[in-house]
């Protein structure tokens, strides 16, 4: 039988990788194995591995695998893997530093203890990396190759390339503090430095010092390779030049103030219809507010465009849309149409998308920022970092030569900050010391982070926490904590639920806790929007806002899971789908935890209790205007002013007290997802808070 040159050079990899898996085999102690593989595991990954190597590929798939930059390193770079047990890689937006690196860990037979673990910062890379990785490897999703995101796991026993969210790998240490399961931990585009990544880099640090057999790999673009090479024990750094196609940078030769740039960025994407070859458009903007309003104005905008330019397809993407929506950027732009991604930083690392030739840049990003005078988060729109910058920019060079377009001076760029701000020196630390606690940590102050929180932020948190009663006087774990830190839920949510198994109402807390992890529940089209606020007000309820989405789920489920149901009350039909998924996922906890599911059935009073117990630190006391029609809130026991949204159940009730899950400044500082409540309950079920609070 006649082999070709490429099909030949695919054998002797895989011929090669055995031998490394035999090799490997041979060093460990079977005797003595470690707890999650026996002897037969070992022998079942070597035939799995051999006989991975005569599945059958698409020659084109693997064609572009070796078009990559990341591929003339490919036999350096493993000889690094082998070699250390930590590495700290560099590698240019669109090198294949993402897709590859696991691969060429399976192929080199280093993963005969576990499977290797990649971690991303949004789900939806996950997802859009995971699919990409499987085709290449010829594989169904979910066996080989698969993802793990909250809420969501396709993975089997079989997987030895799982991707996942940093916080699901988080989460994943307090179950298995080893991380047992896995041979090689990939923590990708870590110069983000979000908490779950910082918190990670700390435990794995640990990790790392107690086992010896795991390897660590922190991969970006554009990490301070320094900095983290010294926090690993000065680590070896491998860099990987080059990305797949060169970008060319034009700069405005004037400043775009904040209010214009919406307006700045239609003008450059009408421009770039006229003047550019083919090729679809990539924008980042700030938030989803601004993606919305840029929608509109290209939307009206197309009817003006002539017919001897391609028609604009508009498709927005941001955290909040169902992953339905957010896959259509995948696809292809209809014919004689110019597909045009308008995006928040959800595109920047990461994803490929076809068909992207030019980006434009707006040069802003939303960033949580921890205020602790009024203690809560809020977003803020600031300047992107020379590294964001930097990142965007890839984006254009991933399938052919592009063009990206900053609308803003080289003068401003130069003087953007090098990297953004670790989130973990901004944020509420609160979830993550009670992962830490879970873990086993008990002085989250002597941690060795890459970066310090301030002090007075995890102390912040662990008071806060003790108000939960997660934590004791003495700042130790309680039964409590280690419930809530079972949930994948933020700690105060996780309480609720506690408190709504108590109460006998953890049926209706659930459902509700399904509903606030979706978004878009209500469908408001723009040529129908008094039809669909007036079917919106059909489900106001004096109770508040969260038992307004229990009552959708409800009626919902009354009319038998219908599709025309949500059409016709334009409700998203999606997000239903989603959270009724969600639900059982949530039952599954329960009932893991001997947990009882319990329905109150018509008695509101305890839900609106359980609500109370977590969302006690967002209280809002009704004061009177002069006109007695202008009422406003006021927090306690901080002192901010806010008030109740115009969307709010509320808006025209006006309770006395109130909890709130949110704000949102717009026009105003509004509450979102307002309950009515009774003072009297916090003392109740915050024994601590009312000495702390002095509301009384």
């Amino acid at each position: 039988m006649a082999y070709s040159s490429a099909a030949m050079e695919e054998l002797l990899s895989g011929l090669t990788g055995i031998a490394r898996v035999v090799r490997a085999a041979d060093e460990l102690d079977i005797s003595n194995p470690p707890s999650n593989k026996s002897a037969s595991d070992k022998s079942q990954l070597l035939l799995e591995l051999a006989n991975s190597k005569t599945r059958k590929i698409d020659p084109k798939v693997e064609k572009q695998r070796k078009s990559l930059p990341i591929y003339k390193k490919k036999d350096e770079l493993i000889e690094a893997l082998t070699k250390h047990q930590i590495l700290i890689i560099i590698g240019e937006t669109g090198s294949g530093k993402t897709t590859q690196i696991p691969q060429y860990i399976v192929e080199a037979g280093l993963t005969v203890t576990g499977k290797v673990g990649c971690t991303q910062l949004r789900r939806m890379a996950a997802k859009a990396i995971a699919k990409r990785v499987a085709k290449e490897r010829g594989t169904q999703m979910g066996q080989e190759v698969g993802y793990t995101i909250r809420f969501e796991d396709k993975t089997s026993p079989h997987t030895k390339i799982q991707y996942m969210t940093d916080g699901i790998l988080l989460r994943e240490c307090t179950y298995d503090r080893a991380l047992s399961s896995f041979a090689a931990i990939i923590l990708d585009e870590s110069h983000e430095r979000t908490i779950d990544t910082d918190v990670l880099l700390a435990v794995l640090k640990m990790i790392t010092a107690r086992r010896s057999d795991l390897k660590l790999i922190i991969s970006s673009a554009t990490l301070d390779a320094k900095k983290f090479s010294e926090y690993f024990y000065n680590a070896p750094v491998f860099t990987i030049n080059g990305r797949m196609f060169p970008v060319e940078v034009e700069y405005l030769r004037h400043c775009v103030t904040i209010t214009s740039y919406v307006s700045e960025a239609c003008r450059k994407v009408l421009e770039i219809n006229q003047r550019e070859p083919e090729g679809d458009i990539l924008i980042f903007m700030s938030g989803e507010d601004d993606i919305e309003n840029l929608a509109d104005m290209l939307d009206q905008e197309s009817y003006n465009i002539s017919s001897l330019y391609n028609k604009l397809q508009i498709v927005p993407v941001y955290a909040a849309l169902p992953w339905e929506h957010q896959a259509l950027i995948f696809e292809k732009a209809q014919a004689g149409c110019r597909k045009v991604v308008i995006a928040t930083n959800i595109a920047e690392t990461s994803l490929t998308v076809d068909g992207i030739r030019y980006v434009i840049d707006a040069g802003y990003v939303k960033q949580k920022v921890y205020d602790s005078r009024k203690d809560r988060e809020v977003l803020k729109r600031i300047r992107v970092s020379q590294a964001q910058a930097i990142q965007r920019t890839g984006r254009a060079g991933r399938v052919g030569p592009g063009k990206c377009f900053r609308l803003y001076s080289v003068d401003d760029f130069m003087t953007m900050a090098k990297a953004v701000d670790p989130e973990i020196s901004r944020s509420n630390l609160t979830n993550a010391v009670l992962l830490l606690k879970k873990m086993g940590f008990n002085d989250i102050f002597e941690i060795d982070f890459l970066d310090n929180p301030p002090r007075e932020t995890i102390q912040e948190a662990i008071d806060e926490l003790k108000l939960y009663q997660a934590l004791d006087a003495y700042g130790n774990i309680t039964e409590i904590g280690h419930k809530m830190a079972g949930f994948p839920l933020e700690p105060n949510l996780a309480k609720m639920v506690i408190i709504s198994e108590k109460l006998g109402c953890s049926e209706e807390i659930i459902t509700i806790m399904a509903m606030l992890s979706v978004a878009n529940v209500f469908h408001r089209p723009k040529k129908l929007r008094n039809e669909a606020d007036l079917a919106k007000s059909r489900f106001s309820s004096n109770h508040g806002d969260l038992v307004r989405l229990l009552d959708v789920y409800r009626t919902w489920t009354y009319n038998q899971y219908e599709q025309k149901w949500c059409k016709d009350n334009f409700v998203n039909y999606r997000a239903l789908e989603q959270a009724a998924q969600i639900r059982e996922q949530l039952v599954d906890v329960m009932t893991k935890r001997n947990m009882k599911m319990i329905s109150c059935g018509h008695n509101m009073v305890v839900v609106l209790k359980s609500i109370c117990s977590g969302f006690f630190q967002n209280l809002a006391e009704k004061q009177v205007g002069l006109l007695r029609k202008n009422y406003k809130y006021v927090t306690r026991p901080k002192g901010e002013e806010v008030f109740i949204h115009p969307g709010s159940s509320l808006f025209k009730v006006h309770p006395n007290w109130v909890v709130f899950q949110r704000t949102v400044q717009t026009t105003k500082p509004y509450m979102r997802e307002i309950t009515p409540v009774e003072v009297e309950w916090l003392k109740e079920f915050t024994p601590m808070f009312d000495k702390a609070s002095q509301v009384y």
